[in-house]
């Protein structure tokens, strides 16, 4: 991906109307299947300077794809009135220097924690173990799996990275996968046994968090039944996956 960035300087009696041309200009952009994301900012500092980002999946298809596709005529017939006001249009690609703040908490923050987790899997296993569906692939379970899961689920959701250290990171748990031919049976009763887990224990029931609990439970469970399939040559090495938020923010209620 490229990052192409816009500096205008608008001069405080047309910035009203610059601002609803770029409204307009923003569904034909919007509907480039070589954009991938756009915002446009205002200087606090600095009415009159405008910065609008895109994100291209590629300068080529920016330069190529975009402007000689179908969607530029419209995008640039709105704009076209404030080309004369840019200061400077460059395109940047990504260096690797990149994070996020403690702002907003991570899914293993706001969940609680180690004890949390610890508490959700031990819940959790009791009901597996009673289950005639799912009971049978963990007959002969390590006692200290449960604990062992709370760990990958901890680190995928952001806390320490005590799986990978302590237990060999993703190629372990792929080890564990292997050749076990899940059923999506099996698979969906060990969804819904998490979730009703989940309940149990008291893990945060906002809408934020759960969905993208949820998200990271399918998607998962789905890959580890591939992986488990007679023939899956899944790839080996790879990093213990880091789940976020997503679309959705976690949801503060106010006062």
């Amino acid at each position: 991906m490229i990052v192409e960035y816009i500096r205008y300087r608008i001069p405080a009696e047309r910035a009203e109307e610059f601002e609803a041309a770029y409204r307009r200009a923003a569904v034909p952009l919007a509907n480039a299947p070589q954009c991938v994301d756009y915002e446009l900012t205002r200087c606090v500092d600095e009415p009159a300077c405008y910065v609008l980002r895109i994100t291209w999946t590629s300068a080529e298809d920016h330069l190529g794809g975009f402007r000689q596709g179908p969607d530029f005529p419209a995008f640039l017939a709105e704009i076209r009135p404030y080309v004369g006001d840019i200061e400077e249009m460059r395109h940047y690609a990504p260096t690797g220097v990149h994070g996020r703040g403690s702002s907003v908490p991570t899914l293993y923050e706001w969940a609680g924690g180690a004890e949390a987790f610890n508490r959700l899997t031990e819940t959790f296993y009791a009901k597996v173990l009673k289950d005639d569906l799912i009971g049978p692939l963990f007959a002969h379970m390590d006692p200290g799996h449960p604990r062992y899961v709370a760990m990958w689920l901890g680190e995928v959701f952001g806390g320490p990275d005590r799986y990978t250290r302590e237990r060999g990171g993703y190629p372990h748990m792929l080890s564990q996968h292997l050749g076990k031919g899940i059923s999506e049976p099996q698979r969906r009763r060990w969804v819904n046994l998490l979730l009703d887990a989940a309940d149990e224990v008291g893990l945060p029931g906002d809408p934020e968090f759960r969905a993208a609990f949820l998200g990271y439970i399918e998607w998962g469970t789905r890959l580890a039944f591939a992986n488990s399939q007679p023939g899956a040559t899944p790839p080996r090495q790879a990093p213990v996956p880091r789940w976020g938020w997503g679309v959705a923010p976690p949801y503060v209620p106010e006062g």
